[in-house]
């Protein structure tokens, strides 16, 4: 990829993003630079923040997009969607 890309995955999650997910989800997401969104259900969010990853009321079987651009966006999209495809 190149340095700037911009890179988009679906997730089908398997359980609902309560607290241990979201905070997960939102640590990781700070680590990287990209600019990154996550989408449900005609919602996007910054997922750097446990709160902002809980309102959008992502409950199991729900679809989320994740989309990521800047330097970092394929490591980025890749490690956010594994840990909502693993949340338990």
């Amino acid at each position: 990829m190149s340095p700037s890309s911009d890179v988009h995955t679906t997730v089908v999650l398997p359980a609902n993003l309560h607290a241990r997910p979201a905070g997960k989800l939102a640590q990781a997401a700070a680590q990287f630079t990209s600019t990154i969104r996550i989408e449900h259900a005609g919602r996007a969010i910054n997922p750097t923040g446990v709160l902002s990853v809980m309102s959008l009321g992502a409950t199991a079987g729900s679809t989320v997009t994740i989309s990521a651009y800047g330097p970092d966006a394929d490591t980025a999209v890749t490690s956010l969607a594994h840990i909502l495809a693993t949340a338990e």
